[in-house]
């Protein structure tokens, strides 16, 4: 990182929350690409900004730039962003590129792209041309913005969230299984919004004939994600809510079930089947997800009971936790939010670190990250 003052760092600072406030704008809209904003400052003030609107569109830089009323003023700017600039031809041509042609003399990076067509390559292009890169300023929040981006290209699998809802006993649904409604109005739009910014949603056989969700995203503004069911054995009805219209629906199970007559019922409706691998009497989690990698998906968002929540957390494929708390009791009588997690020891736990925690009217969302 290159040397600068304690005033210098605050200025950075203050420049670079604003990239990541215009870069949340894109959620939800740009996936798989990550989520940028960009601000070009001269003389210590805004100029220009920007961020990446949707897939294909133009990049946080290019709209940055283009924002800029007296294009002479880039040869005596700033340019901030959170993602280094891109230096290959994609859907848009390189950022690197553009930026010095203009002749911006400074860029201020928070984190590196882990992308393999850009890992440093962006940066290297900059300083290669004269142009001075600062680099490192509030990257653990521009890593944290785009943590499903981050994984998807570091580690080939999509970035797993679990989103449960329960009493502050710890209790889903009643001993009979009735779940509707834990938590109330307000939370539950905040899961629509949830949705909205994840690639997916997944869930189980069980949750389904127990709820028959919809999945889709209604009472947020936003694209509706992948729909995910898991049903080793397709003994689901066709006619479920989840594979009816409104979003793409894929069905996955069992190596045996997926060449079946009854398999074809399911096709008739639209919804696409694949097939995935067993162990122990379940679907390969693993496969699954890797599955949904090589298709373009980025993050998956869990909605599922205590059985499936706790295989994602036991074979070490969840990554987050949102877990909506409403003030209620069920007792005994009800159904716990995890089923058995392999924990035989209080000084072995699984353990999470908590990240925020927020209030829907009478809820609390408690936001945490698996450690």
């Amino acid at each position: 990182m290159n040397a600068f003052t304690v005033t210098e760092t605050w200025g950075h600072e203050r420049f670079m929350s604003r990239c990541l406030e215009l870069a949340v704008k894109g959620a939800g809209f740009v996936s798989p690409n990550p989520m940028v904003g960009s601000v070009i400052v001269c003389d210590g003030r805004i100029v220009g900004e920007g961020f990446h609107q949707r897939f294909g569109g133009p990049h946080a830089e290019v709209n940055a730039i283009a924002s800029v009323t007296d294009q002479d003023v880039l040869r005596r700017s700033t340019l901030y962003v959170n993602l280094e600039p891109c230096s290959h031809y994609g859907k848009t041509p390189p950022c690197s590129d553009l930026i010095v042609e203009r002749g911006i003399p400074r860029v201020v990076v928070a984190c590196r792209d882990p992308h393999e067509k850009v890992a440093g390559k962006g940066i290297d292009r900059l300083r290669a041309a004269g142009v001075e890169v600062v680099e490192g300023i509030l990257e653990q929040d521009a890593l944290r913005l785009n943590e499903a981006f981050m994984k998807s290209h570091r580690r080939r699998l999509p970035f797993v969230a679990l989103k449960l809802a329960q009493t502050l006993d710890g209790k889903i649904a009643t001993a009979n299984g009735l779940s509707k409604w834990i938590t109330g109005e307000a939370s539950r739009r905040e899961v629509h919004l949830m949705r909205s910014r994840y690639d997916a949603v997944l869930t189980g056989s069980g949750t389904v004939l127990a709820d028959d969700p919809l999945l889709t995203v209604r009472h947020a503004e936003g694209r509706n994600p992948l729909r995910v069911v898991l049903d080793r054995e397709l003994r689901l009805p066709p006619d479920a809510a989840v594979f009816g219209p409104g979003a793409k629906t894929l069905l996955v199970t069992s190596n045996s079930a997926g060449g079946s007559l009854r398999a074809s019922a399911f096709r008739d409706k639209g919804v696409e089947i694949t097939t995935a691998g067993e162990i122990n009497g379940s679907l390969d989690l693993s496969l699954v997800l890797r599955h949904l990698h090589e298709r373009g998906v980025l993050s998956v968002l869990v909605e599922a009971g205590g059985r499936l929540s706790s295989s994602f957390v036991r074979e070490g494929l969840a990554d987050k936790l949102y877990m909506f708390v409403a003030p209620k009791l069920f007792g005994g009588d009800g159904l716990s939010s995890f089923a058995e997690l392999g924990v035989v020891s209080p000084g072995k736990p699984v353990m999470l670190s908590f990240r925020e925690t927020r209030c829907f009217d009478g809820d609390i969302m408690i936001e945490a990250y698996f450690t």
